[in-house]
């Protein structure tokens, strides 16, 4: 993966984003082990996805979730951060993921998410 700092992208209060398995990160900002992992599950799951599919599943996911939720929660609740956050403290992780692990998810309940059980 390739990592880019620069002042333009990530917009808003992030502080990376990965855009086609480029990883744009704030200028000034860091991106620790854990995040670059984060990145990498997500590279992982567009990989997949065959790259559009990943942006348009995102973007449906998010809306839906949007509608009953507040931004961050929304963002929050998408299978694919789910699997990417669940994953991210774990340097192994992308060795022994599954293909479409973050299709399991797609189902867990906001309270299990906040109850810790995203496993």
């Amino acid at each position: 993966m390739k990592v880019i700092y620069n002042d333009i992208i990530p917009f808003g209060d992030y502080t990376a984003i990965n855009l086609f398995g480029i990883v744009f990160v704030r200028k000034g900002k860091t991106l620790s082990d854990k995040s670059y992992n984060h990145e990498h599950i997500h590279l992982k799951q567009m990989q997949e996805m065959l790259w559009i599919g990943f942006y348009v599943w995102y973007a449906v996911e998010y809306l839906i979730k949007r509608w009953s939720r507040t931004r961050d929660e929304a963002y929050d609740a998408v299978s694919f951060e789910r699997e990417a956050h669940a994953g991210d403290d774990n340097p192994d992780y992308i060795s022994s993921r599954k293909h479409y692990a973050w299709f399991k998810y797609i189902k867990k309940s906001a309270e299990q998410i906040s109850e810790g059980g995203e496993s």
